[in-house]
């Protein structure tokens, strides 16, 4: 199945999340929404827990035929039959990623705040390239700003769907989409809101405007 790589972006969180009741709960509310990938995001050591709850999303995602990306790890997007990975720059190498899911994977790639590193991703074969931080984030509150510019700079020469994350919330994504970025990835700003499904709905409407 072909997914089209635009929209919100959900990415789960273990501390808002913290067990397999509650993320389901949360992420069905977001695709309920208009959420059109969610990527599992679990750094935790339990190998038993992190299969159980991708598998179980994996399920879900499959019902609302919206893409599972798995979070760094390619073994466990291969297990249980994810739609794809994203990978960090210490993540291993896309050809690798590539091998082992199959050539219908999505294969999204963390790229920071440098342009270089998305035309690398690209020649790799990337399907996507992530950008940011573009404003400050709970996630990662040490990484580097990145420019609005950056996404203009690279729709210009890069031939890739780019999500853009970082401190996005419904207020400030306006400026990221209109500068052209075409997913943007949210954490708290989307899983940790009262009404999760009217949130993602405020995202999704600003691709749709």
């Amino acid at each position: 199945m072909k997914y089209s790589l635009t929209g919100l972006y959900g990415i789960t969180d273990a501390e808002l999340m913290p067990d397999t009741e509650t993320l389901l709960r949360r992420v069905e509310s977001s695709l309920k929404g208009g959420a059109r990938v969610i990527q599992y995001r679990d750094k935790s050591s339990d190998l038993q827990k992190r299969v159980q709850q991708a598998s179980a999303l994996n399920t879900l995602c499959q019902t609302y035929k919206v893409p599972l990306l798995i979070n760094d790890d390619a073994g466990l997007a291969a297990g249980i039959g994810a739609a794809g990975v994203h990978l960090g720059q210490s993540d291993g190498a896309v050809a690798e990623a590539r091998e082992m899911l199959g050539e219908d994977a999505i294969i999204g790639v963390t790229c920071h705040d440098s342009l270089a590193l998305a035309t690398e991703a690209s020649l790799e074969g990337a399907d996507y390239i992530a950008f940011g931080a573009f404003f400050p984030s709970k996630t990662k509150p040490d990484a580097t700003p990145a420019p609005i510019t950056l996404i203009q700079q690279a729709k210009a020469s890069i031939q890739l769907p780019i999500v853009a994350i970082g401190g996005i919330s419904v207020d400030n994504a306006e400026q990221i989409v209109t500068a052209g970025a075409d997913m943007v990835a949210v954490i708290h700003a989307l899983y940790a809101q009262n009404d999760i499904q009217a949130t993602a709905k405020r995202f999704h409407q600003q691709f749709t405007n």
